[in-house]
């Protein structure tokens, strides 16, 4: 590379990321063949449009990449396509819910989600994001008590409010969605259930969490989380909503496709397809379990008391050290996660009572139980080490 400041950027990121323990719940590790379809020529390619109706010329390929992608992502998912559309153009996550809600949710609507500080994610109607600005968030809580989605409280307030839509799916919650519970809420209270699959999208394509596509109406992932592909996303949507969702991606809020990213997401979910990542996906809730457990037992509180996912919350607080403290000690000794709030939390979110950790990504590097139990004591070391320093 001529341009000798950015490969020694470069250098130092993959030497970073190779002596660094990743703990971070959103990160993963693509394959070299992901990484080969990011680099190709597909950069180059301008493709403004869907396949068959391009406003740019010499498209050919383009347009069997993009149908080959869609093809994939509804096999993947065992979606007939008859019944389901899936858009592959979003760039990341946030869009497309952006999208999802631009098309299925009337100006001046509203969008209940689980609070931000109790597992939801910024897009899901909070009011620093653009999603609270244009829509109304109704927000939703966990129990105070068990730290996990009290249904009851979730339909009385949907009953009294009438949400256009309920979202469902979460950034830092860590055990099993009732998928039907949450469509029997939808159904009575006139709302379309939207799924937010991001972080559990790898765990439900390999057969290990329960799918929410017999219950949603729309469904989307980001595919750079526990499906082990490029940053993007993928939103699923039946029959009677596509058209509005494709129409909300281009030219609602945005223009031509980044088509080396639709190939890499092709590759993963190709990937994804094998018998093997099954195995991966088990082995990343097993870590998980194996992890949250250790620290447990050495005395560190976790946020409902264990995991059912790649993903669990610390209460580092309670132990004398904050999360933010705790994020910077780890990162320090080389174990990066990220400081997080916890449900009704006293702290704030730059400086937060916890930390989130996920074993997504050190599993694809081979990691597993005996390594996890290695790596809680190393954790419990360096924190206990931190809070005796304070």
């Amino acid at each position: 590379m001529k341009d000798t400041d950015v490969q020694l950027l470069l250098q130092y990121e993959a030497k970073r990321q190779e002596q660094d323990v990743n703990l971070i719940a959103s990160e993963n590790y693509v394959s070299e063949d992901v990484m080969t379809a990011l680099g190709s020529t597909l950069t180059n390619k301008y493709a403004e449009g869907y396949p068959g109706a391009r406003y740019y010329g010499g498209n050919e390929h383009m347009d069997t990449l993009e149908v080959l992608a869609q093809q994939r992502a509804l096999k993947l998912f065992s979606l007939s396509p008859d019944e389901w559309s899936v858009n592959v153009q979003a760039l990341s996550g946030s869009p497309a819910n952006l999208a999802v809600y631009a098309a299925l949710v009337p100006e001046g609507g509203s969008i209940m989600g689980l609070r931000l500080d109790h597992g939801g994610h910024l897009t899901h109607g909070h009011k620093v994001s653009q999603t609270g600005k244009w829509w109304k968030q109704i927000a939703y809580e966990v129990d105070q008590e068990t730290e996990v989605l009290d249904h009851d409280a979730l339909r009385a307030i949907a009953l009294q409010e009438k949400p256009n839509v309920i979202v469902a799916g979460y950034t830092a919650y860590s055990r099993i969605i009732d998928w039907d519970a949450l469509r029997a809420i939808a159904d009575e209270s006139g709302a379309l259930l939207h799924v937010d699959a991001s972080h559990i999208a790898g765990l439900i394509a390999g057969g290990v969490y329960p799918s929410p596509f017999a219950y949603a109406d729309t469904v989307m992932m980001t595919t750079h989380k526990t499906l082990r592909g490029p940053r993007g996303a993928l939103i699923f949507s039946r029959k009677a909503y596509s058209e509005k969702i494709n129409k909300a991606v281009f030219p609602g809020l945005q223009g031509g496709p980044h088509m080396n990213t639709i190939a890499g997401i092709a590759v993963a979910l190709y990937e994804a397809a094998q018998p093997e990542f099954g195995v991966y996906a088990q082995q990343v809730i097993n870590n998980a379990q194996t992890l949250s457990q250790a620290l447990q037992e050495k005395g560190w509180r976790i946020i409902s008391g264990g995991t059912d996912t790649h993903l669990f919350l610390v209460d580092t607080w309670i132990g004398g050290i904050s999360g933010k403290d705790a994020s910077d000690a780890l990162e320090k000794e080389g174990v990066i996660v990220n400081k997080n709030t916890i449900p009704f939390d006293t702290k704030t979110p730059n400086d937060p009572s916890g930390i989130r950790i996920g074993t997504a990504a050190e599993t694809t590097r081979g990691k597993t139980t005996d390594d996890m139990l290695a790596l809680a004591e190393r954790i419990d070391s360096i924190l206990r080490k931190n809070i005796h320093d304070n």
